[in-house]
């Protein structure tokens, strides 16, 4: 089984969010189960030169875009038992940003193509290509193409949705001057047409043999107007070849028994060291010290799809608590302008740190009792897992992967590892915390649904048979 893996961005070379953790930690599990999967992305300006200078350089060819023939270098490097292939072009690529470029049509319209004309250079020829977000989301296209012509007719494809969101969509003009593709097959409902432009992720979508999203619940949402962005009818029309598949987390880098990065490491067996982290976070953000007062985490980027509105619409109500709440991201001004407002008022309940910082977001799972997640969608969130790792306990609304990885908590039976709420209602976000902060006052009850949450399996590997199986399906 030999898969090419295609993605925008991949850790630790780049990464712009969750999609750069996943092209790291998937393949890399794949791999240890005898699967032959290859990583390609673009050569951007930003990987470091410590990775750079060890990448052998394989050989270049040219890309046709439209009127255009543009270089593609080649160059490889093995990290993780994974090869990794990098495009490169410094035309489209040495940029100060990633994305958001004026031309990101015309530079990920490349990337797309490039990914075929490189096989011959790579001297690999896939079963599948899988294919991740709109950066990659022509190339099923341009394959398509090309196996009118009986070239890599075999090939399958696989396209993975990681955030619907953001779809990748350019003028219409864009498909003849600057994608070579044709007005007259393309911009066409079953193809790439989107209203009066296009959409990337719709061509991916169309034009690949599977379509898979990030957890189940986001592929049955995504069906539904307020969650399908335009596209709902078309996931229901496909719904024969939609699946879902729940990322993971990497266990060797989320682990409370070896992380550098925590005050005092511990385990499931040693559950009572947790709390010495959590004095020494207090001490650090001049909270008020005390191992009774339940911290909750918050750590997200600062925007709507985040339910951070719901926080702030009660977040007086919260500090009136007696709680403390640790808060670590950026996003919209407005919101980051609120939390740093009231951690001036209530600077021994609340701290707000309007940065993003790995060693500091370890510490906030290893620190807090409970760590919310009130989304207004949420594909599927790498969050919750990490934090039920570190014996926080989530709380969060039931959407996307949320639902399908929080199981909410049953006192009778003894059951769950968080606590959950169905609608996108403050109130009712509000109510659910105060249930949290209940349960919390009983420390065997509180203890029991820790060590649920920690031996929940979220491991990359688990995922990583399920995506074998799924890529065993569509070979056949």
């Amino acid at each position: 089984m030999k898969i090419l893996f295609v993605t925008g961005e991949a850790w630790p070379f780049i990464k712009t969010g969750g999609l750069g953790d996943v092209s790291h930690s998937l393949p890399k599990s794949l791999v240890k189960t005898g699967v032959d999967i290859r990583v390609i992305l673009p050569k951007y300006k930003a990987i470091d030169y410590k990775y750079k200078s060890k990448m052998k350089h394989l050989g270049h060819t040219y890309v046709k875009l439209s009127w255009r023939n543009q270089y593609c270098g080649i160059d490889m490097l093995e990290y993780d038992g994974v090869k990794y292939y990098f495009v490169d072009n410094e035309h489209y690529f040495k940029r100060d940003n990633v994305y958001g470029e004026f031309d990101d049509c015309e530079r990920f319209g490349f990337f797309s193509k490039s990914v075929l004309a490189a096989l011959e250079v790579m001297e690999f020829e896939p079963d599948l290509i899988h294919c991740n977000d709109w950066h990659s989301g022509l190339t099923p296209v341009y394959l398509k193409e090309l196996q009118r012509n009986d070239t890599y007719k075999n090939v399958k494809t696989l396209y993975t949705i990681h955030n619907l969101k953001y779809q990748g969509i350019f003028s219409m003009e864009t498909l003849d001057d600057v994608l070579g593709l044709s007005h007259d097959i393309h911009f066409r409902e079953d193809s790439m047409k989107f209203f009066d432009a296009i959409s990337f992720l719709k061509g991916g979508v169309n034009y690949s043999d599977y379509v898979s999203t990030v957890s189940s619940t986001y592929a049955e949402e995504i069906k539904m107007e307020f969650y399908g962005e335009n596209l709902h009818g078309l996931f229901r029309h496909i719904d024969s070849r939609l699946s879902g598949i729940v990322n993971g987390i990497d266990y060797d880098i989320f682990n409370p028994r070896t992380d550098k990065d925590i005050a005092t490491k511990f385990s499931q067996s040693k559950i009572d060291k947790k709390i010495k982290n959590k004095l020494e976070l207090q001490k650090e953000l001049g909270l008020t010290v005390s191992e009774d007062i339940p911290m909750i985490g918050i750590i997200t980027r600062l925007v709507r799809q985040k339910g951070i509105d719901l926080i702030t619409h009660v977040l007086q109500e919260l500090l009136q608590m007696d709680l403390q709440i640790v808060i670590l991201g950026t996003g919209d001004q407005d919101y980051e302008d609120i939390f740093e407002y009231y951690s001036q008022v209530y600077p021994s309940k609340l701290s707000s740190n309007i940065t993003f910082n790995d060693a500091m977001a370890k510490k906030i799972y290893a620190s807090s009792d409970m760590f919310l997640m009130p989304s207004l969608f949420e594909p599927c969130g790498l969050s919750q897992m990490i934090a039920m790792r570190y014996g926080s306990v989530p709380v969060v609304r039931e959407t996307g992967g949320l639902r399908d990885t929080v199981k909410p908590y049953n006192a009778k039976k003894k059951q769950g590892t968080g606590f959950t709420f169905s609608n996108y209602n403050a109130h009712e976000m509000l109510d659910t915390i105060k249930c949290a902060v209940e349960v919390y006052q009983n420390k065997k009850a509180w203890k029991e649904l820790i060590l649920r949450g920690m031996n929940e399996k979220n491991s990359w590997s688990h995922a990583a048979k399920n995506y074998k199986s799924f890529y065993k399906e569509i070979l056949g």
